[in-house]
């Protein structure tokens, strides 16, 4: 494996100015009341990231509407979204755990923090408040063994099993694994712990397969920096080049792809550089680039339905008309659709009118989205199944490739799983030295 560093011209790096604000920002319904359930959404609505986690909010804060309005809430208890403006800053974010912590009686029924940063730094707090933190498709990876690692839950998968299944696809694409030999296999990453994290993949199926692959990292602040590392890829001729990015990143890579003819059906980013924000900067010249999702984007799944006569119709909407459909709208959607299944689950079996974080661990744990049950939420399509455990805190989770034809996303391949064989082994390993550090003992997760 190579890695080559890009060569930063300070005199050019990006300034990104954000824009004054208060430390927070309530939604909470106007008519809350002290027995409603309260739901903590840290959101990032200020600065560089705010296009991405604007249509995340608004479509957790629709979903739970739609709750409220179509069935009263959970067994007659309404759910209060409380939201707090974190700017994309760890620090901010646990300010607003800590504040809301604090106002709810010392718990939560969980946190959905949008930001992968955000997560790393409440995992200890959380652990100790007994309060899940709730990252679907970012987060810690190791998070996924829930015997060492009972609060944290990043469900649907992880990047291990994305890299697995990306590899997959291509290989697929090439007329199967054994045509990888000799291939070569660039990989546009953040230089950061989430960009790294397909590193072990890579070199174990570099290994089995015969193909190389080199890393191209971009620095945070030089995201719209990287003339350099696309020289340096037209020179290398890589057969693919895959995006771990966030933000402006993306399409700038995009872009930077185009001015050496790259082509673009073998540019292929991760689920977090595979939205609207990704492309349409680009605009038509965007055409024919690939991306892997675990949410479609859409308006034809029946969630849209009951969202269009319980709070489109009736005005009550937080995201706007063009959000709509799109990945990011959709994930908020789906997000929402986590908590709520996951507090509904709890209040089941403990019959509280408000649910503690511990008893939401429980709620999770027992999350069962199967074919039946996303038909009946409306989700049937938009996510593929999953599944939730005391040891498995991800549900298997699968994704599927779309392509961007100019104005729209189109879905070109099945849903795909990773291949376990590699991606389980190192998640054990790594999730059992990381708990051994943290001087931690699995549950014993038959009781």
């Amino acid at each position: 494996m190579t890695i080559i560093r890009q060569s930063l011209n300070k005199g050019k790096m990006l300034r990104l100015a954000l824009a004054a604000c208060t430390a927070f920002a309530l939604n909470s319904s106007v008519n809350a009341h002290a027995d409603d359930q309260k739901i903590l959404l840290t959101s990032y609505r200020v600065g560089p990231f705010a296009p991405n986690g604007v249509p995340i909010a608004n479509g957790v804060i629709d979903y739970i509407a739609m709750i409220n309005e179509r069935d009263g809430g959970i067994e007659d208890t309404l759910l209060d979204v409380q939201e707090c403006e974190t700017q994309y800053e760890p620090a901010r974010g646990v300010e607003c755990y800590e504040r809301y912590k604090a106002l709810n009686g010392g718990t939560l029924p969980g946190l959905l923090p949008l930001d992968g940063g955000l997560a790393y730094s409440l995992y200890d707090r959380a652990n100790k408040d007994k309060i899940p933190i709730i990252t679907p498709g970012y987060g810690r990876l190791e998070g996924a063994a829930g015997a060492y690692f009972p609060y944290e839950f990043p469900i649907v998968g992880n990047d291990w099993e994305q890299t697995s299944a990306l590899l997959q696809f291509i290989g697929e694409r090439e007329g199967g694994h054994d045509q990888l030999k000799g291939k070569k296999i660039g990989l546009v990453y953040l230089d950061s712990a989430y960009g790294k994290t397909p590193f072990p993949v890579l070199d174990e199926m570099a290994k089995r397969y015969g193909f190389e692959w080199t890393g191209y990292p971009v620095a945070g602040s030089a995201m719209v920096e990287q003339s350099s590392i696309w020289l340096q890829i037209r020179r290398a001729k890589p057969d693919y080049v895959l995006v771990w990015g966030w933000g402006v990143m993306t399409p700038t890579a995009i872009k930077e792809a185009l001015k050496i003819n790259f082509p673009l059906d073998r540019l292929i980013g991760n689920w977090w550089s595979a939205a609207e924000p990704d492309v349409i900067p680009v605009g038509a010249a965007a055409k024919g680039y690939v991306g892997a999702t675990f949410r479609l984007p859409g308006t034809e799944f029946p969630v849209y339905e009951d969202l269009e006569t319980y709070v489109y119709g009736k005005d009550k909407a937080k995201g706007s008309e063009e959000e709509r459909g799109s990945i990011l709208y959709n994930q908020g959607l789906f997000f929402g659709m986590l908590q709520v299944e996951a507090i509904r689950a709890a209040k089941e079996k403990f019959g509280s009118d408000t649910v503690t974080g511990e008893q939401v661990r429980w709620g999770l744990e027992h999350l069962k989205l199967d074919d039946d049950r996303l038909k009946a939420l409306g989700f049937e399509g938009l996510i593929a199944p999953l599944s939730l455990s005391c040891t498995d805190h991800a549900g298997g989770g699968k994704i599927k490739l779309i392509q961007w034809d100019g104005e729209n996303w189109k879905s070109i391949s099945d849903w795909i799983g990773g291949q376990s064989d590699v991606s389980k082994p190192l998640l054990e390993a790594s999730a059992e030295k990381l708990a051994t550090e943290m001087g931690r003992q699995p549950r014993d997760c038959a009781e």
